[in-house]
């Protein structure tokens, strides 16, 4: 099957199912409003220069006391919540997308050594991914990061704060991979075309990356997409617990933590919004992981 044949077919699919139609067209919307926020964003809430006090803490547009410069209103320093939702959705993507990356760069590598040398190699490799297994990933992702900037000067701990994130999570959630590549590489090993690859002399690194992994890599991309709505939600919860991003590099997670401070004065905005926006995200993920699950397995077709 061609890729515009198969294509197609998912478009058609797609058609079929308008609940995750419309989560699928909110989702690549969200997708290019954090891809081009630094552009599209109506201010710039970090320029410092722009922010005027005098703005701080007006309520959306629509309401009374509300300025048609901010549509969704402003925070305590006069900056506009729309554009800061820009950017922090920006962050949030960022850091769920790179995590997952490095998540799956680790346990697709491991998942398949233990798979295909089987042996030791995967004695080691599977006991490693059960010991990690039994902390929880919010856990190992706060010690992971507590041990990242305990290793820095304090001066440089806030500007690593994003890298320290993204390996925190991608650390914590490569097990996962691991287990699903092996059972995959596993049954992919025992096949005819590995065993004539074997029979014609190609070796192991041809067999691994030309034939085995290619055809293990459907519930990869499955687990990936909704493992980035994990990874996501977990790096909002580290953030509103003040151990993830910092105020200056804002995420969603980081929004909601300075706007529930505000909740109880009745400026509800500044937390309401952020929250729904990341509601929105993690649905239109997850359902999205969901339809692609169903039409990468065929066991569920």
């Amino acid at each position: 099957m061609t890729p515009a044949i198969a294509l197609r077919g998912h478009a058609r699919a797609l058609a079929d199912r308008p609940v995750v139609l419309l989560a699928t067209t909110v989702l690549i919307l969200l997708l290019l409003v954090a891809i081009f926020a630094p552009w599209i964003a109506p201010t710039d809430p970090y320029d410092l220069a722009s922010l005027d006090l005098f703005d701080s803490h007006l309520p959306p547009s629509w309401m009374p006391g509300g300025d048609a410069r901010f549509l969704l209103g402003t925070d305590s320093q006069g900056a506009d919540l729309l554009s800061l939702l820009m950017l922090g959705l920006r962050t949030s993507l960022k850091v769920g997308v790179l995590a997952v990356a490095l998540s799956v760069a680790i346990g697709l590598t491991l998942g398949l050594l233990a798979g295909y040398f089987r042996g030791w190699t995967e004695t080691i490799i599977m006991r490693a991914a059960d010991i990690q297994f039994t902390f929880p990933a919010m856990l190992l992702a706060l010690l992971i990061g507590g041990l990242s900037r305990s290793m820095l000067p304090v001066n440089q701990q806030e500007s690593a704060a994003f890298l320290i994130v993204v390996l925190a999570l991608g650390i914590s959630h490569w097990p996962h991979f691991a287990r699903l590549v092996r059972a995959a590489v596993i049954t992919e090993a025992g096949k005819n075309y590995v065993m004539a690859s074997r029979l014609a002399g190609r070796g192991h690194a041809g067999i691994l990356f030309r034939h085995v992994m290619p055809n293990s890599l459907n519930p990869v991309f499955v687990l990936a997409t909704m493992d980035i709505a994990f990874a996501i939600m977990t790096e909002a919860t580290l953030s509103f617990l003040g151990f993830g991003m910092p105020a200056s590099q804002p995420s969603l997670g980081t929004l909601i933590k300075v706007g529930y401070g505000y909740l109880f004065a009745g400026e509800w905005w500044v937390v309401v919004f952020p929250s729904l926006m990341l509601i929105v995200l993690l649905i239109s993920v997850n359902v999205f992981g969901d339809w692609l699950r169903d039409r990468l397995d065929p066991k569920l077709r």
